[in-house]
């Protein structure tokens, strides 16, 4: 997985390399100030319109990078890429301003004025804005307080703002040597997006034919949902991935959420488990048996395969036990070789807890609940219980998924202990 985000990000950085040799063989050295606000103007503009092809691209859910790289990881890419696209936008928009105002010895009003004469660069505005409305709904102070549909439905406005921003680009003489290859990398990652977000997607549904077979009731606010298809091993989704779920039901059909599976396949049926987080989570437990469903993936690389020692130790936090439960039944090993430590508030919000227990009796495996509010005086997972759960901690592979502020700081623990940085495994996610 390192080699796969090393290259990954390698290759991000080389055609950022790459767009800063198409501005250098443009430049044409000056000393006027109306030349250095243009030649900035420029090189931020392309790097602007580089950048949104990356963050696109991030998220265009191609299955040979999310299994390589984590899901959880290009996430976080795409988020710290969109606020520097973001920059780089205002920049831009600031330096051919101040260029355009000094060329034409005008001021900086009216030579706004001047500049939303021309259409395209009218466009460029409309494309920025758009980007903008994303990033504010994206902040931290801002994210928490909307839902998690409305945070989607503004960031669909990402596509058109990389439209206008496209047509903007074409418009203007930057890119006049090299013109067919950016439209040819813009093709490239709308290919990419329309296969694997809807082509992909629909070709799936119709081959698997998933519906809804059972809700069932595990625990305050908690709901395995049980589906049935056909053909579900050519999916072959592994415990510890997770796959897009779209529920067609009324107030459910326009969203898709991603939940892990809480055990492995098993013959025509795949199962999740959901804790109501939000609206779109809290209405899947009224969903009816027969109800159609779209599920797009596997993804994640929480799989069996990023295993280096013969021992592991599973920590789960919250429903973040719905993976791990999964792994724990899986994952070869003899007696004591697998331990789960599962993290929870108290006794009832355990989850699977009978599943948990039939399951360390027949694998002879460690099972140990850590139970107790997080604001105690005594953590249990501090790197000194942790190796008093586990005393030899760090002859093991460890994996994590829970809370992002539990699983950060589970990890921060666990390096603390001595566990090399190598060997822990998360992929954790908020919404």
């Amino acid at each position: 997985m390192r080699d796969a985000a090393m290259r990954v990000k390698g290759g991000m950085l080389g055609g950022a390399g790459l767009v800063a040799l198409v501005w250098a063989a443009q430049v044409r050295p000056s000393a006027r100030l109306d030349a250095l606000f243009a030649t900035a103007a420029h090189l931020s503009g392309l790097l602007a319109g580089y950048g949104v092809l990356v963050v696109l691209f991030l998220m265009a859910r191609v299955p040979a990078v999310e299994h390589g790289v984590g899901a959880d990881r290009l996430a976080r890419w795409h988020a710290r890429g969109g606020r520097h696209v973001l920059l780089l936008c205002f920049g831009h928009a600031l330096f051919a301003l101040f260029g355009y105002a000094v060329h034409q010895g005008v001021d900086v009003v009216s030579a706004v004025r001047d500049l939303f004469g021309y259409p395209a660069l009218a466009a460029a505005f409309a494309g920025t804005a758009l980007l903008a409305a994303v990033g504010v709904t994206s902040a931290r102070a801002v994210r928490g307080r909307v839902s998690h549909e409305t945070w989607r439905a503004v960031h669909l406005l990402v596509y058109l703002a990389a439209s206008l921003a496209f047509g903007h680009q074409l418009a203007g003489p930057d890119l006049a040597p090299a013109g067919w290859f950016w439209a040819l990398a813009h093709a490239t990652v709308a290919v990419l997006l329309v296969w694997y977000r809807a082509v992909v997607p629909v070709r799936q549904a119709l081959r698997h034919a998933l519906r809804v077979a059972e809700v069932r009731i595990e625990g305050p606010g908690v709901v395995s949902v049980v589906v049935y298809g056909q053909h579900l091993a050519e999916l072959r989704a592994e415990p510890g991935q997770f796959l897009r779920w779209r529920f067609l039901q009324r107030r459910l059909w326009h969203t898709a959420l991603p939940f892990s599976l809480s055990a492995p396949v098993q013959g025509h049926t795949l199962r999740i488990t959901v804790k109501a987080l939000g609206g779109h989570s809290r209405r899947i437990r009224r969903l009816r048996p027969g109800t159609r469903v779209i599920a797009t993936g596997p993804f994640g690389a929480l799989t069996a395969a990023r295993r280096t020692r013969p021992k592991v130790l599973l920590i789960a936090g919250g429903v973040g036990i719905t993976p791990m439960r999964a792994l724990f039944e899986t994952l070869p090993g003899g007696p004591g070789e697998i331990t789960l430590l599962y993290r929870a508030g108290a006794e009832e919000q355990l989850v699977l807890r009978s599943e948990l227990e039939a399951i360390a009796a027949e694998r002879r495996a460690g099972l140990h609940y850590l139970l107790g509010s997080s604001d105690a005086a005594y953590d249990p997972l501090a790197p000194q219980a942790l190796l008093a759960l586990v005393p030899d901690l760090t002859e093991h592979d460890v994996y994590l998924c829970g809370p992002p502020g539990m699983a950060e700081a589970t990890r921060s623990a666990l390096l603390r202990a001595g566990v090399p940085a190598a060997r822990v495994h998360c992929e954790c996610f908020s919404f």
